[in-house]
């Protein structure tokens, strides 16, 4: 649609050269559109009134004199003087409305557009600055936008709205954050075809993971109707991760998935009434399910990567984004409608690992999503509305129902913020990730929960999940310097339980992971009991089937809810460390841990000694959890094929005699899991002296051996190990101990297998190591606390060799 003169530039004539021109938010829908269309990649079309035409409304208007005296002596710190310039000056703006041959350009380029989409068509009015979207200082929500805006009426209004809002307190707040002058800085306006979201879903995604800044995935939220909700923090979208190497390979890389509770959606304002947008509940139902299918996911995935991609190349270096999409509800096609560059882990020096450690914990005032990794303290203050923002003292911990970017002046003076609305990608998030400062968004009853003048802790620092904890507890920063650090020759690597975590720990230079546990996300993740999954029939307790029907709801086969959430929790670990091996053990519960699970009480024996009884590979070909062992290997077998995490490495738990391992690769081989197949290797458990006694045997049916130093002292000492009477006579230096290792490792070398670690002792006791190290072992797993230190001290053995 070329041919428009003047104050009109259409997409397809602009690019990201066109900043000065049409602005950020514009110069990069056009580079999009031109680029990128031909490439798949969906925008709709739409036209950039330029930001010529902004200062020719203030020439016409004659009102520039006046603007700059109301901006002079600016004090930012007050609010209230703040508050009252910006008023001031955009009723400046808005009093001189749109010049009439400025506004007979914006209407001949909207009948155009009308043309092409229909009679009225509804637009999308959006502001487009000359300092906002920049690749080092984006802040965006600085301006306004206006959706669903119909006619030209509607239309004139929206464009000297948009205008004015060049004055909003956070643009005056932020120009002057950064540099930037009033005057030196114009807005130009973007005219867009509205996407019809209110029918069916829209969101924000990310090309890294906004907490850790872990480039190889793309982070997408999703709610129903249109996005505003989702830039505001007024719902808690769904959330999911896809990972890109594997992705771009042409599997189905969906490594993880998080429903949101999506309360409320936006959609369109009722027939001619003023209301342009309005909020109205979502169904229960809807809540419960996720508002992207698979093949939805996967599409936006792709438009990211090459949208990252595009950017990349253009600027000559990395160039991870933040996008805004929404599918049309009315022809079911997805759109970009925003790309920006992200601005805060992109911008950030990996050269030091900051890790915070709680000391230690207190009652628990409320839970939500944890952003920024930190943790921070101090004395809350509840702001009900934009209102009383001048009550905010600096350094309080700010406790809200919801942030917006007119809250911005306050939120640079927080300690930590705390929302009962939002996810990861709302406006509270985004701020305090720019900030530096704990956020805790999503918590629901924040604002009932906690009271102003209540000193509290924020802690972000644990798991996707932030806890709010009642009173001022002590914490540590543990600081670590990554530099160019020498790599041993034994390969250090980590033990890893919480997917939560992967993405941060996999920053920490490793070998991989040695041991993943697939008990902990059994526990927290899954909750029940893959036996009860797999036949809910025979829990009998309506108490209980009424649980698990809440746990499993949207899946109608209840097994599969088992699968997809396991195979996501170790897919989530192999994606953060690919393509290093994770060594995934198989579930090591014991009879009376499983027995707690939700059900399990209807699946599990009642034993004297569960610790050396009905556990690991015994389990797995025994009919009462053959089918549990089943679902377990499905899991393994989605990560590895589906998401095509071929670094995933199965290991067999307490492996008693040759003939049980053997019976334990049938029944993996009956699941699509054999040994060998695709690159898969299948190591098990050295801690039984049998293992040792028969390593040839073990040997000939496994791929490598990881010592597992707690069980193997417990069998070689005679020692059980939760236990407080014995606890004492417990020691992994056990001369007898130590020769049981040795002969491990060197049994291992003598049938050309792997040898490893995975307990305690060497994250407990460098001189351990070192004696490894001198018996040859091929890799050390350690507690992630422990990889640096051991490290080191493996690197001066090996140089004393």
């Amino acid at each position: 649609m070329k041919g428009q003169s003047g104050y009109i530039r259409w997409f397809d004539e602009i690019g990201i050269e066109d900043v000065q021109l049409v602005g950020g938010k514009n110069a990069s829908l056009g580079e999009m559109y031109r680029e990128l269309t031909s490439k798949g990649v969906k925008i709709p079309n739409g036209f950039a009134v330029t930001a010529e035409s902004y200062r020719r409304l203030l020439k016409s208007a004659g009102i520039l004199d006046s603007l700059k005296k109301t901006m002079a002596g600016l004090d930012k710190a007050d609010l209230a003087d703040l508050a009252g310039r910006g008023k001031t000056a955009r009723d400046l703006i808005l009093g001189a409305g749109i010049p009439d041959d400025l506004w007979e350009e914006i209407k001949t380029a909207y009948d155009r557009l009308c043309e092409e989409y229909g009679p009225d068509t509804d637009v999308a009015v959006r502001s487009s600055a000359t300092a906002e979207d920049l690749p080092t200082a984006s802040f965006a929500g600085q301006q306004e936008t206006y959706l669903n805006v119909r006619g030209y009426h509607a239309l004139r209004e929206a464009c000297s709205k948009c205008f004015a809002s060049l004055f909003t307190d956070r643009a005056i707040s932020y120009r002057v954050d950064n540099g930037f002058d009033h005057f030196q800085v114009a807005l130009s306006i973007g005219i867009m075809k509205m996407v019809r979201s209110d029918l069916a879903t829209s969101g924000v995604i990310f090309t890294l993971d906004t907490e850790t800044g872990f480039r190889d995935v793309v982070f997408i939220t999703a709610c129903y109707g249109l996005g505003e909700n989702i830039v505001q923090g007024a719902v808690n979208p769904d959330e999911y991760y896809v990972f890109k190497p594997t992705c771009r390979k042409g599997h189905s890389s969906i490594i993880r998935k998080k429903l949101g509770e999506k309360k409320i959606k936006m959609i369109y304002g009722l027939g001619d009434s003023k209301l342009l947008t309005r909020n109205v509940e979502v169904a229960e139902a809807d809540r419960k399910r996720f508002c992207l299918n698979d093949d939805d996911i996967l599409t936006l995935a792709g438009y990211a990567m090459a949208i990252e991609d595009h950017y990349s190349e253009k600027a000559a270096r990395p160039s991870p984004m933040d996008i805004e999409w929404a599918k049309d509800g009315e022809t079911g096609e997805l759109f970009i409608v925003q790309a920006r560059p992200e601005t805060v882990q992109s911008q950030k020096e990996i050269d030091i690992l900051e890790t915070y450690h709680l000391e230690k914990r207190s009652p628990v005032l409320t839970r939500g999503r944890g952003v920024g990794e930190k943790i921070a303290s101090g004395s809350a203050r509840i702001i009900p509305d934009v209102a009383h923002l001048s009550t905010f003292k600096p350094g309080e911990v700010l406790i809200a129902n919801t942030t917006t970017p007119d809250w911005e002046p306050v939120m640079k003076t927080a300690g930590a913020i705390v929302t009962n609305r939002g996810g990861r990608t709302c406006h509270a998030a985004i701020v305090s990730r720019e900030l530096g400062i704990p956020a805790v968004v999503g918590a629901g009853n924040a604002t009932e929960a906690i009271r102003t003048g209540q000193e509290v802790t924020v802690s972000c620092a644990e798991g996707d999940e932030g806890v709010i904890y009642e009173g001022i507890l002590p914490f540590r920063v543990e600081e670590l310097h990554l530099g160019k650090l020498e790599r041993p020759k034994t390969k250090i690597m980590m033990n890893l339980a919480n997917p939560d975590m992967a993405f941060s720990m996999s920053m920490i230079p490793c070998d991989g992971v040695g041991l993943a546990r697939m008990e902990f996300i059994i526990n927290s993740c899954i909750k029940v009991h893959p036996m009860a999954l797999a036949h809910p029939e025979m829990v009998r307790d309506g108490e209980t089937r009424k649980e698990i029907d809440e746990i499993t709801f949207g899946y109608e086969n209840k097994a599969d809810f088992f699968v997809e959430k396991l195979a996501e929790g170790v897919g989530t670990i192999a994606a953060a460390f690919y393509p290093k091996p994770v060594i995934v053990r198989m579930s090591d519960f014991k009879s009376n841990e499983y027995a707690s699970l939700i059900g399990g009480e209807y699946f599990e024996p009642e034993e004297e000694n569960p610790m050396i009884g009905f556990r690991g590979a015994s389990r797995y070909y025994d009919e009462k959890y053959r089918e549990g062992f089943a679902l377990e290997c499905r899991a393994m077998k989605r990560v590895r094929e589906e998401m095509g995490l071929t670094n995933l490495v199965i290991m067999i738990p307490f492996c008693r005699r040759v003939e049980e391992g053997e019976k334990v690769l049938e029944e993996m081989a009956l699941s699509g899991l054999v040994k060998g197949e695709n690159g898969l290797e299948v190591y098990v458990m050295c801690e039984i002296p049998n293992n040792i006694m028969e390593m040839d045997g073990f040997s000939r049916i496994f791929d490598g051996f990881s010592i597992g130093s707690n069980d193997l002292t417990q069998l070689t000492l005679g020692v059980d190990r939760d236990s407080a009477l014995v606890a004492r006579i417990f020691d992994e230096r056990d001369p007898g101990v130590m020769k049981m290792i040795a002969m491990a490792i060197e049994g291992a070398k003598r049938n050309g297998r792997h040898s490893g670690i995975c307990g305690q002792a060497p994250s407990d006791y460098p001189e351990f190591a070192e004696f490894l190290v001198k018996e040859g072992i091929d890799s050390i797993s350690l507690n992630p606390d422990s990889v640096m230190k051991v490290t080191l001290k493996v690197l001066e053995e090996e140089k004393r060799g």
